[in-house]
């Protein structure tokens, strides 16, 4: 997966919007105002890039036992969220699967108000 297919399919999700709240170079999508998936742009310019997905934690522990490039989330809550490395093991299919997911995480987890403006826009 190269940085333009992981930036678009970001935000073709509804009501995602980019941010860099930490510095200039870690790119964060979010949701409702809350982070669904972040990776930082150094990592993609020196050929080693990694995502920070949000996900399920009895899901994160099969994942992380499967393969060897997912591992708790770097900087993050370690039960929530995993860091996948990507352009290994784990598919580009697989990647978006995983995106989807902790996209899925956190609309979910909004106000049914705030979906349902979400899902109207």
């Amino acid at each position: 997966m190269n940085l333009e297919t992981y930036y678009e399919f970001c935000l073709s999700k509804n009501g995602v919007t980019e941010h860099f709240p930490f510095d200039k170079n870690t790119l964060v999508f979010k949701v409702g105002g809350k982070m669904f998936a972040l990776t930082s742009l150094l990592q993609w310019e020196q050929n080693a890039p990694s995502i920070n997905l949000k996900c399920n934690p009895e899901r994160a522990q099969e994942l992380r036992a499967e393969y060897d490039s997912i591992v708790p989330g770097y900087h993050m809550s370690k039960v929530h969220w995993n860091t996948v490395a990507l352009n290994q093991e784990v598919n580009d299919l697989m990647v978006k699967e995983l995106i989807e997911h902790s996209y899925e995480l956190v609309f979910n987890s909004l106000t049914k108000k705030m979906q349902i403006e979400i899902l109207n826009e």
